[in-house]
């Protein structure tokens, strides 16, 4: 495509120096006292929304007025980059001081070294306010390395006339749907060219992983020695079975969004084109500005399995780097931005629910308008999410499993045999104590026939580059929806060995 009244040579100098800035907001001198003795520290927040921006930064403004001596400078990150530019930053010394994040970004980080460990560093007011579930997301091997303070469950966004006129009983918290009857009542609500749920499926490892807690499943098991092997177990078939079905066998979702992200989705949504779409707790703010005048919408909670509303999350935190010189000033910026009065400030900012219990009984959490008071009473049943701990899943988590193995296309029979090829293939042996990386000790699975073709996926270490992934390199396939993959007999992707 061809750019026009602008120079190339212009737009490359832009684009250059914009990297640079980013890089480079970090290089002076990270978290050092000045000539007349005042310490600055750099916060990196990647509060995006406007009413986080402006909350964060109003609460920046208000620690560097009534404390002078410890001064707090705002750098604005992104969430699109932030695990490529920390790397970045860590390798070359610049990060910044506090670090937003979340927390199924930090393993790499963590035993990298790059991260500080917070024990001892955090006042007991704070430690003791947020649960010890909410700690375990950011608790590496002995040390703790960030401060969970914002989460957010998975939801059923709904059209309330739909639900209205197909006369079916609306869930709440505390009787809610069961799976069973959640694809009983898509398929209900279907019919007259509208479907009765669409599934923005973009990242489809996080969404069925944390989902399918509800039904007991975890897909990966971390031993006692520290060890975390890959179990594909009926608990874990619950959630893509049920995707499987509504879009093979009961046309009540359609394929076409099993690709998109939840945005994607919102058009169609509010046209009526769909009843119902599951989307993060957050998304109700995009919603109450792009929904039309008068669409009549309410959050639901996600449907309840063996473990009933159990699901996981990955809560957004607050670290400081190991580098940084004044790390008992750094953790005294963070327990004052998660005060409970702070937290509320976030969370609403964010259209998100803290972690903090303090903050969670704020009456402004609990109202009926959104689905406040839905996504709260959902907060005690939230859990670490399963595949945070384990080393190399932010590079991975959108190119594994395979993608016929994560499609909903595959047949239910081909999943026992993913389940196989993933135990074979993704067997991990990384100590919960090591502070260094260590490389992936995967079982060599048994020589294959042949004329047989076995599958191998790999996950990205840090620093180092991986050739596309082999189910991109095989025969493709004619399907619509896993047009670009090759498929074996029992369901799942071919590649020849490597």
């Amino acid at each position: 495509m061809r750019t026009t009244g602008v120079p190339a040579r212009t737009r490359i100098a832009a684009t250059v120096a914009l990297v640079l800035g980013v890089l480079l907001a970090g290089c002076t001198d990270g978290g050092a006292g000045t000539e007349d003795g005042r310490i600055t520290l750099r916060f990196q927040s990647l509060a995006w929304q406007q009413e986080s921006v402006e909350a964060t930064k109003e609460l920046v403004r208000e620690w560097n007025a009534t404390r002078p001596d410890v001064r707090v400078e705002y750098v604005q990150g992104s969430w699109d980059s932030v695990h490529d530019q920390l790397l970045t930053s860590f390798e070359g010394g610049e990060a910044p001081d506090i670090i937003h994040d979340a927390s199924d970004d930090l393993a790499d980080f963590a035993y990298g070294g790059y991260l500080a460990d917070l024990t001892g560093l955090l006042p007991e007011r704070l430690t003791s306010d947020i649960p010890e579930r909410s700690w375990q997301t950011v608790t590496f091997g002995d040390g703790v390395y960030g401060v969970p303070f914002l989460q957010e469950p998975r939801v059923l966004i709904a059209n309330s006339d739909l639900l209205r006129e197909s006369g079916v009983r609306v869930p709440t918290p505390e009787r809610p749907w069961s799976w069973a009857e959640f694809r009983e009542v898509t398929e209900r609500l279907s019919g007259d060219g509208r479907y009765g749920v669409a599934w923005p499926l973009k990242e489809p490892v996080s969404a069925t992983l944390n989902l399918s807690l509800s039904a007991g499943g975890r897909l990966f098991h971390r031993g006692a020695d520290g060890k975390v092997t890959v179990r594909f177990e009926e608990g874990d078939a619950v959630v893509p079975r049920t995707v499987h079905d509504q879009v093979n066998t009961d046309r009540s979702a359609p394929a076409s969004t099993l690709g998109s992200g939840g945005s994607d989705t919102l058009p169609g949504f509010f046209a009526g084109e769909y009843a119902m779409v599951p989307l993060g707790f957050s998304y109700r703010q995009q919603i109450v500005q792009q929904a039309p005048e008068g669409f009549d919408w309410q959050v639901l909670p996600a449907p309840a399995g063996a473990e009933g509303l159990a699901q996981g999350v990955s809560p957004q935190t607050l670290s400081i780097a190991e580098d940084c010189p004044h790390k008992k000033e750094a953790a005294a910026f963070i327990d004052f931005l998660l005060r409970p009065e702070n937290m509320v400030r976030l969370a609403l900012g964010d259209w998100m629910l803290p972690t903090g219990t303090e903050a969670l009984k704020d009456p402004a959490l609990h109202t009926a308008e959104h689905g406040w008071a839905t996504g709260a009473a959902l907060a005690r049943h939230l859990r670490p999410a399963p595949a945070q701990s384990v080393r190399g899943y932010p590079s991975g988590r959108t190119r594994w499993p395979p993608p016929p193995c994560r499609s909903t296309t595959a047949a239910p029979s081909a999943w026992p045999a993913c389940g196989n090829v993933w135990r074979r293939t993704a067997t991990w042996s990384w100590p919960a104590t090591s502070a260094e990386p260590a490389p992936r000790q995967a079982v060599p699975p048994p020589a294959p026939a042949p004329a047989r073709r076995r599958l191998v996926f790999r996950l990205r270490r840090p620093g180092r580059r991986l050739a596309s992934p082999p189910w991109q390199r095989t025969t493709r396939s004619s399907s619509p929806v896993t047009a670009g993959v090759a498929r074996t007999p029992s369901g799942c992707v071919a590649a020849p060995e490597p």
